[in-house]
């Protein structure tokens, strides 16, 4: 059975069990024991390969243990080890190595939604029958089938708010080239899709060699506050092979106060698509100088963005559409144009994000310690035969490849050309406008601008088959009277 199958028919199992409800239990539910399958997978690589391993896990907790046989325990049996023993001993789990943190902090707010041990049992078979993540090609395959997990939390209300068009991601990472060596850092990492990318990329570029693998391993950020994508986000690193991702926390970014991070909190690249349209809990925003308080999330995080980048890092930030303005919003922007150069903003259509937001998105790419003097613009087009994208026509990598070949290599922005999509504005004219960063392109001709004989053609044409409609009507209605 394929892996594609493989998942299919655990969810269908799933869907039999009276605990699990909706989309997102189900994901949660597979999330624990795919990350206990893939930490068990691990572990057993390493235990051949060092010596001196030794397991953070009692041995009655380990998945080989108590989950690998098909013919181990099930029924009441089972529930009662996952209930009374497995849970409680992973949220208890005693010793201070990192990867004793892992699994304490991955399982501290994980459940157990099943309720049949019958049903759990043929679950756990199943994953055991299908994927092998000791096989290389099996956990490369897997990532694929994953990242269709990730999309299918969109049909679980907000839970579409965890999952970033691969697209999108793969374009920011590119554009922003991290390097080696760099700190890398998502303050709302939700699934962690821009970790990820990034560690696939900087593996592609830079590493050449154990050294530089072991380098990479502690070069991966990322904080999550809520339980379900944190616990997706951590079994995401294992299978992109973090061997111990204690620096993907449990936690809120803006729950700090600004004021507290100091210099070494500081990270050379921050990539994100933090929540947009949402308010955080009353009294985060007191976290913020009384400058930049808000309770709109994104611009929180644009706050807290520019303050943790070291002089030189780079950040690349997906921001809505917002209109220009005055207060907390402009003194924003002005503290990003101020602090950082704000070099390239792509603009998206309508349906990237959806079905999780229709609203227009913006993708900002900029580099902290000098300021801004001017901005490029691209305006994404939809490609031939595409009026909006949704979720079975999404944004694909290919379609940015219009941009790519405009912006050319990282660095080599002073080379762009204008054209029908790209333009730029100076740092003067976004200040007289308000501080709009997302004004309308000036080489689409505004329909009240257009020729006025050919507005004056297009009225009468319409006018014309509007009054052959009513003249049609109007004989069927004397038809139907005279019968």
């Amino acid at each position: 059975m394929s892996l594609s199958a493989s998942i299919k028919s655990i969810q269908d199992i799933m869907r039999k069990d009276v605990g699990v409800d909706g989309d997102a239990q189900r994901l949660s539910q597979l999330a624990w024991m795919l990350f206990l399958k893939i930490f068990d997978a691990q572990e057993t690589e390493l235990e051949m390969t060092r010596d001196d391993y030794r397991s953070p896990l009692p041995a009655k907790l380990r998945w080989c243990n108590w989950a690998a046989d098909a013919e181990g325990i099930t029924g009441d049996g089972l529930m009662k080890f996952i209930n009374d023993d497995l849970f409680p001993g992973l949220k208890e789990l005693k010793g201070a190595s990192p990867r004793h943190q892992l699994l304490r902090s991955t399982f501290a707010d994980a459940y157990n939604y099943m309720k049949s041990g019958t049903l759990l049992r043929q679950v756990i078979n199943k994953l055991n029958e299908g994927i092998d993540f000791n096989k290389s090609d099996d956990r490369h395959l897997f990532g694929d089938i994953y990242e269709q997990l990730l999309r299918d939390l969109q049909n679980a209300g907000n839970a579409g708010e965890y999952y970033t068009p691969r697209a999108v991601t793969q374009f920011m990472v590119e554009r922003t080239n991290p390097k080696l060596g760099e700190i890398i850092f998502d303050p709302a990492c939700g699934t962690g899709g821009f970790l990820t990318c990034a560690l696939e990329h900087v593996r592609k570029n830079e590493v050449k060699s154990p050294a530089d693998e072991e380098r990479l391993q502690v070069c991966v950020r990322g904080v999550e506050k809520k339980p379900l994508p944190h616990l997706l986000c951590t079994t995401n690193m294992l299978l992109h092979g973090i061997e111990v991702p204690v620096n993907i926390r449990h936690d809120n970014t803006l729950a700090k106060p600004y004021a507290s991070y100091t210099s070494s909190d500081r990270v050379d690249v921050i990539i994100t698509n933090p929540p947009f349209g949402g308010m955080e809990e009353d009294g985060t925003e007191k976290n913020f100088p009384t400058t930049y308080r808000t309770k709109e999330t994104a611009d929180l995080f644009l706050v807290l963005i520019v303050h943790l980048l070291r002089d030189g890092g780079h950040g690349a930030i997906v921001l809505p559409d917002s209109p220009p303005g005055q207060g907390v919003k402009t003194r924003i922007k002005q503290e990003l144009l101020e602090k950082c150069n704000l070099h390239t903003i792509v603009h998206l259509p309508n349906g990237v994000f959806a079905p999780y937001t229709n609203i227009k998105t913006n993708l900002l790419f900029f580099t902290k310690g000098e300021p801004t003097k001017e901005i490029w613009h691209y305006e994404h087009p939809y490609p031939p035969g595409v009026k909006n994208y949704n979720k079975t026509k999404p944004i694909r990598i290919e379609e940015f490849e219009v941009e790519r070949k405009w912006w050319g290599k990282p660095g080599q922005e002073k080379k762009r050309l204008e054209n029908e999509y790209a333009w730029r504005t100076s740092v003067e004219d976004i200040a007289t406008n308000g501080y709009n960063l997302f004004p309308k392109n000036p080489h689409t001709v505004d329909a009240a601008h257009r020729n006025p004989i050919e507005l004056l053609a297009e009225y009468q044409a319409a006018q014309t088959a509007v009054d052959e409609v009513r003249e049609k009507l109007r004989r069927e209605l004397e038809t139907a009277l005279t019968r």
